[in-house]
């Protein structure tokens, strides 16, 4: 029979007692989540749904702080460095968990080790939209065919050098052997704006920001880069339809800095699935051409995990370094 001393019985207990009035006091003030990208694109956009849904949760005031450069780099440094005591939150995306970590050679964060997973939130799938600078492209065909008549003359936006839009469509003009001049914004609504001004030819975007751009019938988009066609964007044809085997688009998730209290991160995975649930998130997220994915954080490591090595060889693949 095994033995158990008291000083062990006692330091159990200790222990148990000092968790549980933590936990209950938890949250004790204002809590944030940080966005690594400017106000108005679709980090900001889904983190302030994010706050408000965890508002009457939480029982605490839930507010967005938006942390833009480098890719998102700079907020997730920025987070990684916050007091782990969950008061600090992290809207990580594909390109700061999964791109940034093969592209950056001094990075100053790791995605594995200084972050806690929470939750998946959603993927948010690309759609391709072409400006008004050429309104003869009005198809995914007559924009290859522009292409490939002029190479390194048509041009397209994106929110950085090696961002997930400036991957996806130099795979979707690889795939096609022609090319574009890549013109980078430092997040997605100066790129929008670019592109609806005649600026810069085209941009491969989340769908609910090409749904936007398309309202007024100048901006149109000519293909969308999901498995399945999009609600929100009748009419616009599936790229693989069109000979390009080619889906992607953004995954954004929650996280804590690491070494955060696990009961913590357990409260805050039922917190977020709870907001996720919420008609008011669905909403904001059904806008975007999708739906909420919430996952347990074992889940979300390993939907990281492999990310990085996908990531990893498509960032070979272009040679997109950065210092």
């Amino acid at each position: 029979m095994t033995v158990i001393s008291r000083r062990a019985l006692f330091g159990a207990a200790a222990g148990l007692s000092l968790a549980a009035p933590a936990l209950a006091a938890y949250p004790d003030r204002t809590l944030r989540i940080v966005s690594g990208y400017a106000p108005g694109g679709l980090n900001d956009i889904v983190s302030r749904a994010m706050a408000q849904a965890l508002t009457p949760i939480l029982g605490q005031s839930v507010v967005v702080e938006n942390r833009p450069g480098a890719n998102g780099s700079l907020g997730a440094t920025f987070a990684a460095r916050a007091a782990p005591d969950g008061h600090t939150l992290w809207m990580g995306i594909v390109d700061t968990q999964a791109i940034n970590p093969s592209v950056y050679r001094q990075l100053q964060y790791d995605p594995t080790t200084d972050f806690a997973p929470i939750s998946l939130v959603a993927k948010f799938p690309f759609a391709l939209v072409v400006g008004p600078s050429r309104p003869e492209l009005a198809s995914f065909e007559a924009l290859m065919a522009a292409a490939k008549a002029a190479p390194g003359k048509l041009t397209y936006a994106s929110w950085g050098v090696a961002s997930t839009p400036h991957l996806a469509t130099e795979r979707m003009l690889r795939a096609r052997g022609v090319e574009m001049l890549h013109v980078p914004y430092t997040s997605q609504a100066p790129a929008m704006q670019a592109v609806m001004a005649g600026q810069v030819d085209c941009f491969a975007l989340p769908a609910g920001g090409a749904e936007s751009m398309t309202r007024d019938g100048r901006t149109r988009a000519v293909a969308v880069m999901a498995p399945r066609p999009l609600e929100i964007i009748p009419g616009a044809p599936m790229m693989r339809d069109m000979g390009v085997d080619l889906t992607s688009g953004l995954w954004k998730a929650i996280y804590a800095p690491a070494r955060t209290p696990p009961a913590i991160l357990e409260r805050l995975n039922q917190a977020v699935r709870e907001a996720m649930g919420a008609p008011a998130f669905v909403e904001v997220v059904r806008q975007q051409g999708t739906v909420p994915e919430p996952t347990t954080p074992e889940a979300l490591a390993a939907f990281g995990r492999a990310e990085r090595l996908a990531w990893g060889e498509v960032v070979k693949a272009t040679g997109a370094t950065l210092d």
